[in-house]
């Protein structure tokens, strides 16, 4: 006969079972699969009593029977690119507390170098539920491959003209022409661009908010005083500021497509002996951790990541879940943060 601490370590090490967990919480096995399954109504306080005994009981639902009844694995595929923009780890970290919420794991294919392959072969596979995907352009082959599939689809913070696909972002156009409209109204007077590539909307549109706001406020953008890089990173904004710095007429407000570009920026600033407020302003966009450091102390649009990524996250879900309503694409406004690039000036009225 097996000791008592003996049959206490062999009972832990059996498998728990939704029926272990039916009869401890006194509950019926088919309400325990509907807590688990997210699914049929269930009282929030017998939710609750079913999830803290199945803790206590170490119960784990069986995801790969769950995924033989429903034809569902109860995973999400999240292609991303640019992990070394601080944007893309806070997305993702700000999605995984709410994938959880929703019933949902994540995997995460990082594409950079255009490697897509990972994704697109769990994509033909369908080994996930749907994707969710924040660095789409319409040259994306995973984004073909996923719209080819049938596989739900949500796009955040990219998004792509012409697909008939749930998309989310900020509002890119605005935050360029809110800026312009900063810099022209506060009297800078030989305003700057540092940008990018211009496949990505969010690139492309926060630099036609920009130009355009400009030019109609009479004070339309100077070729040269417009610096293009390859990549979004912190040595190409400190080069292109590098550029801009030594004209014979430097100017005294850069905009920056976003923030690391901006961080490179203002070091340029430090090396070339440029004070900032006092010589030049600087705005960036995102507003990254780094951004409100003292080192920095940057100006900078504000995207509302939470708020972007619960509304694609509850699109998602409701995809995976069946629904038919028509796709669109989500606006969400976001805010211009005024710190001491800018020597904290209020924004003006407008008008």
């Amino acid at each position: 006969m097996q000791a008592p601490l003996e049959a206490m370590v062999f009972d832990r090490l059996k498998s728990v079972t939704s029926q272990d967990v039916a009869h401890a919480a006194g509950v019926s096995q088919a309400t325990v699969s509907r807590v688990f399954a997210k699914r049929g109504n269930v009282q929030p306080i017998t939710a609750e009593q079913v999830r803290r005994v199945a803790g206590e009981l170490g119960y784990r639902p069986n995801v790969m029977a769950r995924a033989m009844r429903t034809s569902r694995t109860g995973t999400v595929g999240i292609v991303v690119s640019r992990l070394g923009n601080p944007l893309y780890p806070l997305m993702l970290q700000t999605l995984g507390p709410k994938m959880v919420d929703a019933g949902l794991r994540m995997v995460v294919w990082s594409v950079d170098e255009s490697d897509e392959t990972c994704a697109i072969d769990a994509i033909k596979e369908r080994s996930v539920d749907g994707v969710l995907m924040m660095t789409a352009t319409a040259e994306s082959s995973a984004l073909r491959e996923v719209v080819k599939s049938g596989l739900p689809v949500v796009l955040i913070n990219r998004v792509v003209d012409g697909l008939p696909l749930d998309q989310v972002e900020s509002d890119n156009r605005a935050g360029g022409t809110c800026v312009a409209h900063y810099f022209a109204a506060t009297g800078r007077r030989r305003i700057a661009l540092i940008g990018g590539p211009q496949a990505p909307s969010t690139i492309r549109n926060r630099d036609l908010g920009f130009r355009d706001q400009l030019a109609a406020l009479g004070a339309p953008l100077k070729k040269q005083l417009t610096a293009y890089v390859e990549n979004f990173s912190y040595a190409a904004g400190f080069a292109a500021a590098m550029r801009l710095l030594e004209l014979a007429t430097p100017p005294d407000a850069i905009f920056c497509a976003n923030d690391v570009l901006a961080l490179g920026a203002r070091d340029a600033a430090r090396r070339r002996g440029v004070r900032v407020p006092e010589d030049l302003w600087l705005v960036g966009y995102d507003d990254i951790d780094m951004a409100a450091w003292d080192a920095f102390d940057l100006t900078t649009i504000r995207q509302p990541i939470n708020e972007m990524c619960q509304i694609a996250t509850d699109l998602l879900v409701a995809r995976i879940g069946g629904s038919t309503k028509t796709p669109g694409k989500t606006v969400v406004p976001n805010d211009l943060i005024i710190r001491g690039s800018t020597g904290r000036h209020p924004f003006p009225a407008l008008g």
